[in-house]
């Protein structure tokens, strides 16, 4: 047989399993779709939020811009291309990427020619061209004559229109395609003694070592570290046409030469911080591409084995947190769960160029939440219908409970009466009854007060718990009430040769219950009485204090331990010294008593030392009943 508690055991444990089982179905099905939409925006806000990255200062961009344009009161034609190229030549610049094709500027066949001849003996001058070639594939980035002994590179903008995140943003530069290099790496390997490391003397190299790189349909790409649109100020083309003292800025530099002028959205890219049809130069792009590459530092994917774990763990986490946490502390956790993964990945992605996925992981979240809660729901639902019924059942049986005390307490005091009633008759009988029989009809009598004593407060506690106890208040001296009782228990007194003392000042005539308070006070001395020892005393006095009548009964019986004072008054209790004593007592005597002050808006209070006696305070208000 196995025990309750291995049962209990074997049950959390499958419990726990199966919301392990739950999260690793989920990590399994989510991770099977690339919610590349998502993710993208979510690195969009990332590279917005991130330190921008500091340009290296080894590029310089040139744009045909409108100043340009009315300065010349045209393009800039072949004659300004040529003389912008040998201007830049001399001062040593030491890459010009031309963004503008030859091909497209203006002038006679002997202008055009000139410029064809200055482009082609310059050895810094490369004509990027928006292509790529296959491998095996000789001149088909060539350009048309005069041109086709320019030298060209391959210079593609990825651009996520129909793949990745299909938002028309670029995110992405190509380092090559086919295992040919694209400009970006072949320019920028001059400033990077490391980058220049991986090509061979064929011109040959290995993509993996840059930082980032992913290959994608036989391309080798990574993502571009993006800095703001603006960081990369460019020089207007005119400017540098008719400035001489501006060719020093050039030497030894990248210079990119482009348009932006909006006459055609081909000069411009969406990008990570705008998403407006100019958000970025041509130009200004491709000085980010370079300066990626020169400092090395294209943000890195995490792989799909960290991604499904974190997805995983967090699912997991929803899971527990919805099943086993109260919704305001489970929504708390949970939101404070997705603010801390994100701010940790905006972290990884500033400090390290790491790019952890978050889609996944937020998705799962809300997967795992919207999944679990109507279930919690489900079993909340039934486990409140559960405790209806059995708090129905409970309160029927509390109900007949209280109704068999009332009448059995009621069915009782009659018969009780008739034998404390006959035991009077016998015990006044005017024939002489000898030692041992008058003896019994004592015991009897004592037996019967004590049994009516019990009737009377679970009868009593019947008329609290049913809220049937109302004040019928009189205006008395307090005082006399205290003389009429100690009269009456001053044979119980005496029977233990105790003596009870009273100092009773002078009072003014309050409101109370009678009858309640009649059963406070003999409840208070009579229990003086029962626990103090023989030839002892008891003090009782009152005084006015404050506006409260207050109330004192002091004896000194064994006191009550420091640690059984706050229990004294509850339903039912008795001290430890109490139980192994033969006093008889049903622990209702001082629970009743400090409801009836209560009702009263009085307060009853103890104080007590253990071999020294104890002292019960009854304060009670001068007015406001």
């Amino acid at each position: 047989m196995i025990s309750t508690q291995w049962r209990k055991n074997l049950i959390e444990v499958s419990r726990h399993l199966s919301r392990i089982a739950f999260a690793f179905a989920i990590t399994a099905i989510l991770t099977q779709f690339k919610f590349d939409y998502i993710e993208s925006f979510l690195y969009d806000i990332r590279v917005r939020i991130r330190p921008a990255p500091i340009p290296t200062g080894n590029i310089e961009t040139i744009v045909i811009d409108d100043a340009t344009v009315k300065t010349l009161g045209r393009v800039p034609s072949a004659v300004d291309f040529t003389n912008m190229i040998d201007r830049l030549t001399r001062a040593n610049a030491h890459s010009i990427v031309s963004l503008v094709s030859p091909l497209d500027t203006v002038g006679s066949l002997d202008e055009v020619r000139a410029l064809a001849k200055m482009a082609e003996t310059s050895k810094a001058f490369i004509v990027a061209v928006d292509d790529v070639p296959l491998s095996g594939e000789k001149d088909s980035l060539q350009l048309a004559p005069p041109f086709e002994n320019v030298r060209t590179g391959s210079a593609p903008v990825p651009v996520d229109r129909n793949i990745f995140a299909r938002d028309d943003v670029t995110r992405r530069l190509m380092l090559a395609y086919q295992g040919l290099p694209t400009i970006y790496p072949t320019v920028a390997r001059d400033f990077n003694p490391e980058i220049s490391k991986l090509f061979n003397a064929q011109g040959g190299y290995t993509p993996t070592a840059f930082n980032g790189v992913f290959e994608y349909l036989k391309s080798d790409q990574a993502f571009i570290q993006y800095a703001p649109s603006g960081t990369y100020r460019p020089t207007s083309y005119v400017d540098v046409l008719k400035n001489d003292s501006m060719l020093d800025r050039y030497r030894g530099k990248i210079v990119i030469i482009g348009r932006d002028i909006q006459t055609t959205s081909k000069d411009y890219v969406r990008t990570p911080y705008s998403r407006d049809i100019v958000a970025m130069t041509i130009v200004e792009l491709s000085a980010n591409m370079f300066d990626t590459l020169i400092r090395n530092e294209a943000p890195a994917q995490a792989p799909l084995w960290f991604n499904q774990l974190i997805t995983w763990l967090i699912s997991y986490l929803t899971v527990l947190v919805v099943l086993t946490l109260k919704p305001t502390s489970g929504m708390f956790i949970l939101g404070s769960t997705l603010v801390g993964y994100f701010l940790f990945s905006v972290v990884a992605i500033s400090a390290g160029n790491y790019w952890i996925g978050v889609a996944h992981p937020f998705l799962a979240i809300f997967i795992c939440y919207y999944f679990f809660i109507p279930y919690r729901l489900i079993m909340e639902n039934r486990k409140s219908w559960e405790y209806y019924q059995k708090n129905k059942l409970l309160t029927q049986v509390e109900e007949l409970k209280t109704n068999f005390l009332s009448m059995m307490s009621h069915d009782l005091k009659t018969p009780i009466a008739r034998i404390q009633g006959m035991a009077d008759v016998v015990r006044t009988d005017s024939n002489p009854l000898s030692p041992r029989q008058i003896e019994a009809i004592d015991t009897l009598r004592r037996s019967s007060e004590e049994l009516l004593e019990f009737v009377s407060g679970v009868l009593n506690l019947g008329r609290i718990e049913s809220k049937a106890i109302h004040l019928n208040l009189h205006s008395k001296d307090i005082n006399s009430l205290v003389s009429e009782v100690v009269a009456k228990l001053d044979y119980l007194a005496k029977s233990k040769h105790i003596e009870i003392r009273t100092e009773l000042d002078t009072l003014f005539s309050i409101k109370f219950d009678v009858d309640l308070m009649r059963q406070v006070l003999s409840n208070l001395i009579e229990n003086a009485i029962k626990y103090s020892p023989e030839n002892s005393s008891i003090l009782v006095t009152t005084e006015e204090r404050d506006g409260w009548i207050v109330l004192q009964v002091a004896d000194q019986g064994p006191g009550i331990p420091e640690d059984e004072l706050p229990h004294i008054f509850m339903k039912f209790y008795r001290s430890r010294n109490a139980k192994g004593s033969t006093i008889k007592g049903s622990g209702l005597g001082l629970y009743l008593a400090k409801y009836f002050v209560e009702l009263h808006k009085g307060r009853l209070q103890v104080d007590s030392t253990v071999g020294q006696g104890s002292t019960f305070t009854v304060e009670l208000p001068t007015e406001g009943l």
